[in-house]
């Protein structure tokens, strides 16, 4: 990015509507709430006093009715901390739905999510990784940080890239962050698999969890869409791809995969949203976290 470019997160915003904005920042409030004495936000419950509470606290009418002095405590909420959970291996670099790279569709997520982040004042950290490299990055907030965040991020998806190890990412974002938080995990749609589960349990222990997963350009879709494996070269004559015949055979691959991976999601009590491309994922993100919300609630 020059200097005299426009930011990542300007990009996004240029892609968003105020409605949409509202929306999705709507979606993100009410997640981490703090117990607290006095007056503020919204109200919770009665409690006795003890000691330590300031007198200020107690409620005098309704000490004088119950014949015990009681204080009023209220929830606040305290900013989010986010978590991104990148699959960085050389999966990522195949073919999207839309023609596009995998990892320009899951670029764009994250691009999402710290836009997000950063319009309610909510931290955003960073773990990425693959079989042969992992980094991390604290949570933080402000443009610098997520735009340097995002940076690091796109570096790593090259097809020079190693083989994904989501486990690795899981286990690390697990061991390094205490603080109860929303990770989204951006994969492919071949993950998770059950070598993942337990992994996705003990994350799930800790934090909330919601997975982005791109969805592969499948070679039968388009007779003319250039498509390849990352790892294998795939040599399909054209008049094989355009087989009614291969195209059933490999849709029902999908379905059967997809499947799979979604029941092991909701064994976790996670939600999760299949990207097909860059356009579509603003509607699919917001129904994700409209899902995510009603799960955590």
């Amino acid at each position: 990015m020059t200097p005299n470019s426009p930011s990542r997160l300007a990009k996004v915003r240029a892609r968003l509507d105020l409605p949409t904005v509202r929306r999705a920042s709507g979606l993100l409030s009410g997640r981490h709430r703090s117990i607290y004495s006095g007056h503020g936000q919204d109200f919770d419950e009665m409690a006795l006093y003890q000691y330590g509470d300031a007198i200020s606290d107690i409620d005098w009418k309704a000490s004088a009715a119950s014949g015990i002095p009681v204080i009023r405590r209220f929830v606040r909420e305290s900013n989010l901390a986010m978590v991104l959970a990148l699959d960085t291996g050389r999966n990522m670099s195949a073919t999207a739905r839309d023609g596009d790279p995998k990892s320009a569709v899951a670029l764009f997520a994250a691009e999402l999510i710290c836009y997000l982040a950063r319009a309610r004042g909510d931290t955003v950290a960073l773990v990425a990784g693959d079989s042969e490299r992992l980094i991390q990055l604290p949570a933080r907030g402000g443009l610098s940080h997520m735009e340097m965040l995002l940076s690091r991020a796109e570096a790593m998806w090259t097809r020079q890239a190693p083989a994904s190890d989501l486990v690795r990412v899981l286990d690390r974002t697990l061991a390094w962050f205490t603080r109860r938080s929303l990770v989204v995990v951006i994969t492919d749609e071949a993950r998770p698999t059950d070598e993942h589960e337990a992994a996705l349990r003990r994350l799930r222990t800790r934090h909330e969890v919601m997975f982005v997963q791109v969805a592969d350009a499948l070679p039968t879709i388009d007779e003319h869409l250039a498509v390849d494996d990352v790892d294998h070269h795939l040599d399909i004559p054209q008049f094989l791809r355009a087989s009614p015949g291969l195209a059933e055979q490999a849709a029902a691959y999908v379905a059967e995969r997809r499947a799979r991976t979604q029941a092991l999601l909701r064994r976790r009590g996670i939600e999760s949203v299949t990207a097909t491309s860059i356009d579509d994922l603003i509607n699919q993100l917001i129904d994700l976290l409209g899902r995510q919300k009603r799960v955590h609630h």
